[in-house]
C-alpha cells in the first residue's frame, strides 16, 4: 500500500483497522528516507531501529486498547532543535555535538503518548537563524521541488521532508516565519499557533525554562485536519502552571458562504511577486463567489511600518539571549555609530539586540496598543488572508548572512531580510497563522498563503485552511518523488 502522500489522519485510520501495521508504516518511510533523500538531506538524524521497536510495541497493544489515541502509530519526524533523549540537540552548532539530552521534549512526550512513532531528526540551519536550512554538522537541505533551491528555514528539513513523503507529520518552530516560510516553500501546511498555548520545555540549546518572546513551536502536515489534530495534542499548559486549562474555542465556520475575510495582496513594505499577488486576488475573487464576504482594503487601525519596526525591535530583543558577547558588542558599536533617525532594518536590528529594558516596555506597549488595534479588526473579519513571503523558493545562496543576501522580485533587488514584514504582522502580535498551498509558478514551484485570526482563532484559522484545500488548492506532491 503506497501512503508516500498520505495524510497523518489516513495513516492512523489504517492502523486502527489493521490494514497496516504501524511496522509496515514505519517500514515504509524509512524505506523512502533510505532511497531518496540523498538528494535531499532532510532527515539527518535517523532512528530507526528505536523506531522499529516503538511500532512492534504498538503493535502489539492495538487490540487490546479500548480507545486509540489520535497518532496511533503514525510515522513523524521532527525538528533538529528539539529534545529527543539519546541523540544530539545541536541546532546546527558544531560546538553542540556531544550535546545528548536525557529526556524528550515536552511536546514530542505528548506527540508520542498520542501514539506517534518519531523516525528521526530534520535539518535545520545554524541557531535557527536563516531562511535556508545549511549547517557545518549535516550539510544543505533542499527543495523536493527543485534541488537547486532551498525548502526554507529554519524548519526547512521538515517541510522537503513532509513533501518528499519521508513522514506523515512534524512538529516545527516559528519566531520570523520558520513554519510558514518553509511551508510556502515546500507546498505543505504549517501552523504558527497562538503564542503561549504550545509549552516549549525542552526546546532551548541552552536549556533554557523561560520561554523566548514571539517564539512558538507548532505542527506542519501534508493536510490542514492533520493540523488541527497534531494541535490539540502539543498545546496546554504544562505542570508548573497547572493552575490554569487551555479551552480553545471550537471553529464556528462550516463553510465559505458567509466567512468574512480580509485579503492583503501585497505591500510596499515587502513587495511580492506578481504572480503571487495576482494568485490572491484570484483567491479572493473566487471567495466572494463563494459567498464569503471579502474586503481588500480592510486593515487593522496602525501603520504597517510602525508594526514592522516594532517587530524589528522586539524580534532582535528576543533574540538577544542567543548572542554571544562579541556579537552584542559589535551591535553596541553599531548603536552608537548610527543616527537615531536611521530606521533601517539593520540599525532596529542592531538597537534591538541592546535595548534597555525601560525601553522594551516602551515598545512592548507600542505592540499592546497594537494587539488591541487587531481584537478590533477581528470584530468584523473570521481571518486576514497575506503572502508568506515575497517569491517561491529562492536558489541556494549562502553568502555571508542572511541580511546580507539579495533576492530579485518582479525584477528589482529586494533585501532577503525584508520578508521579515510578512513573518511579523501576525507573529508579533501572539496571532495564530496557518500557511497553506496557494499556488504554483509556471516552473513548478510551489507557494503559499498565511490564513491569520483572532487570539485563540487556532482552529478558524486550520478551518478555513482546511475548506481552501477542497475547494481551492491542496499539497501536490513533488513529481520527482511521486513515486
Amino acid at each position: 500500500m503506497n501512503i508516500s502522500f498520505a495524510s497523518a489522519g489516513r495513516v492512523a485510520g489504517l492502523i486502527k483497522s489493521g490494514q497496516i501495521s504501524a511496522l509496515e508504516a514505519a517500514d515504509f518511510y524509512i524505506a523512502r528516507i533510505e532511497a531518496f533523500d540523498d538528494a535531499i538531506n532532510a532527515v539527518v538524524v535517523r532512528d530507526f531501529e528505536r523506531a522499529r521497536a516503538r511500532a512492534k510495541t504498538l503493535d502489539r497493544a492495538r487490540k487490546k486498547l479500548a480507545k486509540l489515541p489520535p497518532l496511533y502509530g503514525v510515522p513523524m519526524t521532527v525538528k533538529e532543535s528539539y529534545d529527543l533523549a539519546g541523540l544530539p540537540t545541536t541546532w546546527g552548532k558544531e560546538s553542540a555535538r556531544d550535546n545528548i539530552p536525557a529526556e524528550d521534549a515536552l511536546a514530542i512526550q505528548r506527540l508520542k503518548a498520542a501514539g506517534a512513532v518519531v523516525l528521526g531528526k530534520t535539518n535545520v540551519p545554524v541557531m535557527l537563524a536563516d531562511w535556508q536550512s545549511f549547517n557545518p554538522l549535516y550539510g544543505t537541505t533542499s527543495n523536493p521541488f527543485d534541488v537547486s533551491r532551498s525548502p526554507g528555514g529554519s524548519s526547512g528539513g521538515s517541510a522537503a521532508a513532509l513533501a518528499a513523503g519521508f513522514s506523515a507529520l512534524e512538529a516545527g518552530s516559528d519566531i520570523g516565519a520558520s513554519l510558514r516560510d518553509p511551508a510556502h516553500y515546500c507546498g505543505v501546511y504549517a501552523h504558527k499557533p497562538t503564542y503561549g498555548i504550545c509549552p516549549p520545555r525542552g526546546y532551548s540549546l541552552a536549556g533554557n525554562l523561560a520561554p523566548t518572546d514571539i517564539s512558538c513551536i507548532g505542527p506542519m502536515a501534508r493536510s490542514a485536519k492533520d493540523l488541527a489534530t497534531a494541535l490539540g495534542v502539543m498545546a496546554g499548559p504544562e505542570a508548573i502552571d497547572a493552575g490554569w486549562r487551555l479551552d480553545l474555542p471550537k471553529t464556528k465556520i462550516k463553510a465559505l458562504r458567509g466567512l468574512r475575510v480580509a485579503m492583503m495582496t501585497d505591500h510596499e513594505i515587502c513587495p511580492v511577486e506578481s504572480e503571487i499577488a495576482g494568485a490572491l486576488r484570484e483567491l479572493g475573487k473566487f471567495l466572494k463567489k463563494s459567498g464569503a464576504k471579502v474586503d481588500f482594503a480592510a486593515r487593522p487601525a496602525f501603520d504597517a511600518q510602525a508594526a514592522y519596526e516594532n517587530y524589528l525591535l522586539l524580534l532582535n530583543a528576543a533574540l538577544s539571549a542567543r548572542m554571544p558577547d562579541s556579537v552584542l558588542d559589535r551591535m553596541r558599536q553599531t548603536v552608537a555609530n548610527t543616527p537615531e533617525t536611521d530606521r533601517s532594518a539593520a540599525a532596529l536590528s542592531a538597537r534591538g539586540n541592546v535595548i534597555e529594558h525601560r525601553l522594551w516596555l516602551r515598545v512592548n506597549e507600542e505592540r499592546a496598543k497594537m494587539r488591541a488595534a487587531w481584537a478590533e479588526f477581528f470584530k468584523d473579519f473570521d481571518v486576514l488572508i497575506s503572502p508568506v513571503a515575497a517569491s517561491a523558493a529562492v536558489a541556494h545562496d549562502h553568502s555571508g548572512n542572511m541580511g546580507e543576501r539579495s533576492i530579485l522580485v518582479n525584477g528589482k533587488t529586494l533585501n532577503v531580510a525584508d520578508q521579515l514584514f510578512w513573518a511579523g504582522y501576525s507573529c508579533n502580535f501572539y496571532l495564530p497563522s496557518t500557511a497553506a498551498p496557494l499556488g504554483m509558478t509556471a516552473e513548478g514551484l510551489p507557494y503559499g498563503m498565511q490564513i491569520i485570526g483572532a487570539p485563540f482563532a487556532d482552529y478558524t484559522t486550520i478551518a478555513v485552511a482546511a475548506l481552501l484545500e477542497k475547494a481551492w488548492m491542496g499539497f501536490l506532491p513533488p513529481p520527482a518523488y511521486d513515486i
